[in-house]
């Protein structure tokens, strides 16, 4: 009796052995999701981008799927949810399961959306992890190009005596052209007719065929319609004149410093991703920023890959927390709140 009760205290022991084993290499693994890196990624990844195909963060995201997709050795599967100034695509990849598989590119747009949206429905700090940023994108201040105005002293001149009529687009509350607009019209002193659209790709589409006035939008999306003279350009709102438009002033140069933005973007994916998950998709953030046809690309249309030490999520946390501050300011003075 005395030895098949030792048979059965050592068959315990090694039971429960067996199960802290188990418990420390899902420990090891990240836990949770995909069973962490070491199986990640062994299906599609999505990218989410909450904004039109074909718009500028569209444009930045696909750039870098394909060598971010080469380095993961797992396809990269682009999907755009737009809507709410971002906000509906943010939501879902904020309310998705935390294993990689779901990830967010969002621009400035999250530090903006909790001071524009009282019922917002994720925080942007609690409710994702944080990949590592990715590019900061110039912004321009175009026009049709048969609006009267040739400069951007006689833009500002022409909206103020024309405000009543005057229509400046944007791709929603929260985005990046909408804000940029909110600082010209600060600058200019006006309030104009906004016309909002379900992204800057339509947005542009209906400025180039003179449905609307004018707008602010990025450099990755206004370049090539600069450079074909398909729209009017006043300036670029960065310090520094960017190559790929040698001959556009900044707006310093052209009369209106005040006027001084550029639309960072960022990779998230949900909060209790696993951190092994996490770093695998910095690596492979900082592989495609590192790509020479992603920096050709980029450069082509006014931009750059952040630094390596920027593609981090302690880099991007820093950078949100810090900007979230600066907005809540801008736009309470402003006075503007999401319907």
């Amino acid at each position: 009796m005395r030895t098949t009760s030792r048979y059965r205290a050592a068959a315990r022991t090694i039971a429960v052995i067996g199960v802290l084993s188990l418990i420390a290499a899902c420990s090891d693994n990240g836990g949770g999701g995909a069973g962490g890196a070491a199986n990640y990624p062994d299906q599609n990844i999505t990218f989410v981008v909450p904004f039109s195909a074909g718009g500028p963060t569209d444009t930045v995201t696909r750039m870098i799927a394909e060598p971010m997709a080469k380095k993961l050795g797992a396809q990269i599967v682009v999907q755009n949810v737009e809507g709410a100034g971002g906000t509906v695509g943010a939501g879902e990849v904020a309310r998705a399961e935390p294993d990689g598989y779901t990830v967010l590119m969002h621009h400035i747009g999250m530090s903006t959306a909790p001071a524009l949206y009282a019922n917002l429905g994720y925080k942007p700090l609690e409710d994702f992890e944080m990949v590592g940023l990715v590019t900061e994108v110039p912004m321009t201040i175009v026009a049709r190009k048969d609006f009267p105005p040739t400069t951007l002293q006689e833009l500002v001149a022409y909206v103020k005596a024309n405000a009543g009529t005057v229509t400046l687009a944007n791709a929603g509350i929260g985005a990046a052209s909408h804000l940029c607009g909110l600082l010209f019209q600060s600058a200019a002193g006006v309030k104009l007719q906004e016309v909002p659209y379900q992204g800057t790709g339509p947005a542009l589409t209906e400025l180039v065929g003179g449905q609307v006035d004018f707008m602010c939008d990025q450099t990755t999306n206004t370049t090539g319609q600069i450079s074909a003279g398909a729209v009017k350009a006043y300036a670029v709102t960065t310090p520094e004149r960017v190559k790929s438009l040698p001959n556009l002033p900044t707006t310093t140069e052209a009369g209106m410093p005040q006027l001084q933005v550029s639309v960072w973007h960022g990779l998230y994916v949900p909060a209790g991703t696993p951190q092994d998950v996490v770093q695998k998709l910095t690596d492979a953030l900082k592989a495609a920023l590192a790509d020479q046809g992603v920096i050709d690309q980029m450069a082509k249309l006014g931009t750059a890959p952040v630094p390596a030490e920027d593609a981090t999520p302690q880099a991007h946390r820093a950078h949100l927390e810090k900007q979230l501050g600066i907005w809540a300011k801008i736009i309470a003075d402003a006075g503007v709140k999401a319907a």
